[in-house]
Formats: C-alpha cells, sequence, structure tokens
C-alpha cells in the first residue's frame, strides 16, 4: 500500500494532489485545519483510504502530535511506500518590510519554514526506521528566486525551502538512505492565495495589477493541472532525481 500525506488539503493544490492521488490508487492522509469531506468521497469511490487530521501548522506542539497521531496509524499499515507533500503556505503579510508586524512575520515564517522542516526531518526519521522508502516535495515558488516589492516574508520564506531541500538531498545521498526529497514551483495559479494577493495595494505590493491581470486574462493555471503534473512527477519514484527543484513550465 503506498500512502501520500499532504498537507493544506482543505482547498486549492493540496486538494487537487490529494484527489489525484487517490485516483491514482494512493491512499492519502490530509493535514490542514478545515476538513474536506469531497476528499472522503473520492477515496470511497476509488477504493482507497483518506484520513483527516486537523493542524495548525503555526503551532510546533500541534504538529508534533499530528506527526505521533498519523505515525502510529500510518506504519501500522505497513506502507510500501511514503510520499510527504509539504504544500500548506501563507503569502500574507503582503507589505512594505519595515511595516510588518513581528508576530505575524514569525507566523509566515512558522507556517512556511519551520512547518515542512520539522514534518519532513520526522518522516525522514521514521521511513529509516520502519524501512519504508520515501520521497518529500516542498511547493516553492518563482518568488524563491527574485526579488518581489512587498514580499520580503513570502519570497524569504521559499528561498530558504529550496536551499532545505538542496541541503538535506545532500545528506540523504552521502547517507545512502535512497529517501529523495525535491522542490516544486507550480507557477501562477487560481487559487485562494491569489485571491488575497489581488486585494493589495499598489503601495503593498507593486505588482498588484499585473495578477489582476493574470485572472481578467486567464493566465492563472488550473490547480488539478498542476497538480497532474506533481503527482506524475513523484509516482514515478525511480527517475525522481534527488535535490531537484521542478519546473510546472517545464511540462506544460
Amino acid at each position: 500500500m503506498k500512502f501520500a500525506v499532504v498537507t493544506g488539503v482543505s482547498k486549492g493544490l493540496g486538494e487537487s494532489v490529494a484527489k489525484l492521488f487517490l485516483e491514482a490508487g494512493v491512499n492519502v492522509i490530509g493535514i490542514s485545519r478545515t476538513k474536506n469531506d469531497a476528499l472522503s468521497q473520492i477515496a470511497e469511490q476509488n477504493n482507497q483510504l483518506f484520513t483527516h487530521y486537523t493542524c495548525d501548522l503555526g503551532d510546533v506542539a500541534s504538529i508534533e502530535k499530528a506527526f505521533n497521531d498519523i505515525s502510529k496509524t500510518l506504519y501500522a499499515k505497513e506502507p510500501s511506500f511514503v510520499y510527504l507533500v509539504n504544500n500548506a503556505a501563507v503569502v500574507e503579510p503582503i507589505d512594505q518590510a519595515m511595516n510588518i508586524q513581528a508576530e505575524d512575520l514569525a507566523y509566515h515564517v512558522q507556517v512556511n519554514t519551520v512547518a515542512p522542516m520539522v514534518l519532513t526531518n520526522l518522516f525522514l526519521q521514521k521511513s529509516l526506521e520502519k524501512d519504508v522508502p520515501l520521497i518529500s516535495v516542498i511547493i516553492t515558488s518563482g518568488a524563491a528566486e527574485r526579488p518581489v516589492y512587498g514580499w520580503s516574508a513570502y519570497c524569504s520564506t521559499k528561498a530558504s525551502m529550496n536551499m532545505y531541500t538542496k541541503t538535506v538531498s545532500l545528506e540523504q545521498d552521502e547517507l545512502k538512505t535512497g529517501n529523495k526529497i525535491i522542490a516544486f514551483s507550480p507557477g501562477v495559479m487560481d487559487t485562494a492565495m491569489q485571491e488575497q494577493i489581488r486585494t493589495s495595494s499598489y503601495d503593498e505590493f507593486m505588482d498588484v495589477e499585473k495578477f489582476k491581470d493574470y485572472k481578467k486574462n486567464n493566465h492563472l493555471k488550473n490547480t488539478e493541472t498542476v497538480g497532474g503534473v506533481l503527482v506524475d512527477i513523484l509516482r514515478d519514484e525511480a527517475t525522481v532525481k534527488n535535490g531537484n527543484i521542478y519546473y510546472v513550465r517545464d511540462y506544460l
């Protein structure tokens, strides 16, 4: 039995990835603050398992509890392979760096950087303990590679995730574990995050009109299309290149 653990399954790319895994015969464990009943129905239709765990990724104690609960259930089923998809992220606060409140910045870093690192670290440990191969993917962004006015937090956290991916992949190669970690850059998609971005003022986010034009001109990618690319990459386990940053633009 193969399992995929997906964060942020309540909507957007996370929901699409979970749905596509279920349709491909992979059981799914979802992590989010809000339950997604539609995924339970899709799992039933495809004779797969979908289990949801409520977790605030902005709280380390909540992450560790969720992992402990998940690992007890997951590894009791003796999975043959585990995929970990660190999808959940926040874009706010969007503003000039000097205007950002410390509390808002700390929460942003917790969700976008600390949470995927903690989950990946814990699953890597467990994969060795249980001798179950793992591929972990972190959803990154083009913002990781270029500065964007008003996105000091988002650019910085996504850039840190790219370096984390490269560093951990180096460790796994040196240790010859067979486990892999990659990053996936999905481009601009039609999601709730994009709606948040479009509500920004020009002073907060200088490119706001460009993002409004993406929506107006139908240039936002469908999350199911993008999710399909990611699921296809992951399911061809032997060809996944450890430490690689995959870009959806190379496939669509």
